[in-house]
């Protein structure tokens, strides 16, 4: 096998065995983004010498026995986390020249666990997107098929380790931005609870829903990234004191006897027909493993796109309002009035789906409009908050599609409502905050990867990674490569 053939966790029994250093990884990573990511354009910042500096300390470590579960191994981090002194653009001109004067506190676990940061990668600008065609740089390309998506908007970060130029990398999934591009691009993405993950340092889009995440080639390299990320942080107020289990403990487990729940709602009109074979056919394998599968009714679903576009905008109009020209960032200098400065700077700075959502955000929480647009929608999504409760009352865990289609070609949803609409199978389960992963489960007709979509109550990850350990043992999907 070649060095990037292998998961998180056989390249770090081999450097434990000591067959490998971290710099030789390292530097085949980096040879081979090099070589290939032109084409893929997963990466917007390739940090040799900082991934380099890195696997040199993680040897030290691992020669003095003094490494962790993943030290040694690389990693790729979505461009919207803040690195001290590494550029963080959020994929948006916006930012195309900031260097953050601190670290988010998720980058400062993998620093501690011993893990080297290859680069930063590509983005819809602001995390606003289904399809990475809003990045302001260059549009990342799915590794399956080049003339296709890799989804949104952590576009980047799936494509990378799908294509192998990473073996894990972090997104963030607001509206299912880590699990609709993992099921894209035939990889594993996982979003934990909000709350379980500290946001301190995430640049912001809609602060009641974003939360990171892993991508990964195995199961077992989610667990192992979720015990490093997971925990408590003072610096965020929404990070929750709540005990974090070895998440690794949870794939000794079985399904016999899990009550797994399926939705009515997930499998409505405009669905493909190969992506509701592929997931009933694999529900049929966990039934065949001892689950048990049961009908369940999630009524508030169908509003879930409504209510987000109404949450998030609203959020994102609140959160964008800093980028002004004056602090920091990108500045339109041909003005000699404030206010001109002002609205050049940001007609200039952000692109049009950027500008989109925060125009309606700023309408949605406008005098005379906020009782009618974003009062109802936080009313309703208390609805799908019940639902989703109600449903775990009687089921362990609840299945569905990811996305109604797999990738499509660029270009094809130029409509936005079209391309909002294709998260509609995300988009509860943001609301709510509760866990859920993206696990390959088949192909369809044009050879392109479907994603299973699994839900678990809150904080309750384990359920999940057990449920998708035994289906990963048995689908072995995973053996299947892109061949671009």
């Amino acid at each position: 096998m070649e060095i990037h053939e292998y998961k998180a966790h056989e390249l770090h029994s081999l450097l434990k065995k000591g067959e490998i250093s971290s710099v030789e990884i390292t530097k085949a990573f980096l040879k081979r983004i090099d070589t290939i990511d032109p084409t893929i354009n997963s990466f917007l910042n390739i940090t040799h010498e900082a991934a380099l500096s890195q696997a040199k300390e993680a040897d030290n470590r691992i020669k003095n026995k003094n490494a962790g579960p993943l030290t040694g191994v690389p990693y790729a981090l979505k461009d919207v986390v803040v690195t001290k002194d590494i550029t963080t653009t959020c994929g948006s001109k916006m930012l195309y020249n900031f260097k953050p004067p601190y670290n988010a506190t998720v980058y400062n676990h993998l620093k501690k666990a011993g893990m080297v940061m290859l680069g930063k990668t590509n983005m819809d600008e602001f995390a606003m997107g289904s399809s990475n065609e809003n990045s302001a740089f260059c549009t990342c390309k799915n590794p399956w098929d080049i003339e296709r998506i890799p989804g949104g908007s952590s576009g980047g970060s799936a494509a990378a380790v799908a294509a192998e130029l990473a073996p894990v990398s972090f997104g963030s999934d607001t509206g299912g931005s880590i699990r609709q591009p993992a099921s894209h691009c035939g990889v594993i993405g996982m979003k934990p609870t909000y709350g379980r993950v500290s946001r301190y340092g995430l640049i912001a889009f809609a602060s009641s829903l974003d939360q990171i995440g892993p991508f990964a080639k195995s199961i077992k390299d989610i667990a192992e990234l979720l015990n490093i990320i997971s925990g408590h942080d003072q610096c965020d107020s929404t990070s929750v004191q709540i005990e974090i289990p070895d998440y690794t403990k949870a794939l000794n487990k079985g399904i016999k006897g899990i009550k797994i729940g399926v939705p009515h709602q997930y499998f409505t009109e405009g669905i493909d027909p190969d992506v509701e074979k592929a997931i009933k056919k694999t529900l049929i394998t966990a039934e065949g493993l001892g689950a048990e599968i049961i009908d369940i009714d999630l009524p508030y679903t169908e509003y879930s796109v409504a209510v987000y576009y109404i949450i998030a905008p609203a959020e994102a109009s609140s959160n964008l309002a800093r980028y002004d020209g004056v602090k920091y960032g990108y500045r339109f200098k041909e003005t000699s009035q404030l206010l001109d400065m002002y609205k050049k700077t940001r007609l200039n700075g952000f692109g049009s789906e950027v500008k989109r959502r925060i125009l309606i955000g700023t309408f949605a929480l406008s005098a005379g409009y906020y009782d009618a647009y974003f009062k109802k929608a936080s009313q309703i999504r208390t609805l799908i908050i019940n639902d989703f409760k109600n449903a775990f009352k009687n089921v362990d865990v609840i299945m569905t599609p990811v996305a109604p289609t797999a990738a499509f070609k660029f270009g094809f949803a130029k409509d936005p409502l079209k391309m909002y609409l294709s998260d509609i199978f995300t988009l509860p389960a943001s609301l709510a905050g509760i866990p859920g992963m993206s696990l390959p489960c088949g192909f369809d007709s044009n050879n392109m990867p479907i994603g299973l979509q699994i839900l678990g109550s809150y904080f309750n990850e384990e359920t999940i990674l057990t449920v998708a350990n035994a289906l990963e043992k048995t689908i072995k999907l995973n053996y299947k490569k892109p061949s671009k």
